[in-house]
């Protein structure tokens, strides 16, 4: 087990701790976490009990189908990625409080937030399932979609194809991911639209294999619905600085995280500035935990000279405990 003297934890500053969202999920995620360590046991007990279902035997040996399901996606994935960060407190003896500062993509910021201790670990699941439920109801099935803008683009130009889509149906930009790779969101008309103006000016555009037009105004239901479910959960000071979705900047004040939340059903993910201002704060290295190896894929593009690093199995949980 790696040192605990004071030199380790200054390095840990210069880390951001980061969580997947949707798109990341697997049949078998965690499973070897789940086996390696009894404190990683534990979360997915404590999701299932506040789920009232066995969200974990879904996840291990369910149907890639179901686990899909936006409703079960959200929740799954969070629950892949607490338990990573508990086997990292308990078993390597690394706090997560050491770290500089923590973002999660779009659900993977309830993630965060409940790794920081802002929310308890059967609230945020108990959000996701909501949202989950609720962003799948916002619209009808059908009614929306969404694209992805590749090659040689930038979120100035996906505005200006976004704006060329919206004149035929709602169309806006919901994923700044990275330089290369804009989400689009709407109507099937706006997107549709979208698509082919893209083309014509030489872009990629892929429709999106989704159930619903997510990060859109289309959403305002399910922000609705967040509002409500929200107003009547605790949420504490959170133990890091957030890096917020909406923003793509810091916050630690829970009321400002509630609302927040709320405009993140509808709003962009900032996650490109989100990356820059990391970088620009001195963050060195950005380790994502949980399922999939998306947003360490995004680092590189954003900001070659950080590195990014996806732990997902126990023998990578090792190494970066080692690491520090």
């Amino acid at each position: 087990m790696p040192s605990r003297g004071p030199g380790r934890y200054q390095l840990l500053m210069s880390v951001a701790l980061v969580f997947p969202g949707q798109g990341s999920q697997a049949i078998g995620m965690g499973r070897a976490v789940h086996d390696s360590f009894a404190s990683a046991r534990a979360v997915f007990q404590e999701i299932d009990e506040a789920l009232g279902q066995s969200l974990s035997r879904l996840i291990f040996r369910g149907e890639e189908a179901e686990l899909t399901l936006t409703a079960n996606a959200q929740p799954a994935l969070m629950a892949v990625s607490l338990a990573m960060v508990r086997a990292l407190t308990v078993e390597f003896g690394i706090p997560i409080t050491r770290a500089g500062c923590t973002a999660g993509h779009s659900l993977g910021e309830y993630s965060a937030l409940a790794a920081i201790g802002a929310l308890s670990i059967g609230d945020a699941a108990r959000l996701l399932r909501l949202r989950g439920q609720a962003m799948q109801a916002a619209a009808p099935l059908g009614a929306g979609a969404m694209a992805s803008l590749i090659g040689k683009v930038d979120v100035a130009l996906a505005e200006g194809i976004a704006l060329e889509g919206a004149a035929a149906g709602v169309c806006v930009v919901a994923n700044d991911n990275n330089y290369g790779n804009v989400v689009i969101s709407g109507e099937v008309a706006g997107i549709d639209a979208a698509i082919a103006a893209a083309k014509a000016r030489g872009v990629r555009a892929i429709r999106l294999n989704v159930s619903a037009p997510f990060h859109s105004p289309m959403m305002a239901p399910a922000a609705l619905a967040m509002q409500r479910a929200l107003a009547d959960i605790i949420i504490a000071p959170p133990a890091l600085p957030l890096y917020a979705n909406v923003t793509a900047a810091i916050t630690r004040n829970p009321e400002e995280i509630r609302t927040l939340l709320v405009e993140q059903v509808t709003g962009r993910v900032r996650w490109r500035e989100t990356i820059e201002a990391m970088a620009a704060a001195g963050v060195s290295r950005c380790v994502e935990l949980g399922a999939g190896r998306v947003l360490a894929g995004m680092v590189k593009r954003i900001a070659p000279d950080m590195q990014g690093q996806a732990v997902n199995e126990p023998a990578e949980l090792e190494a970066f405990a080692a690491s520090l």
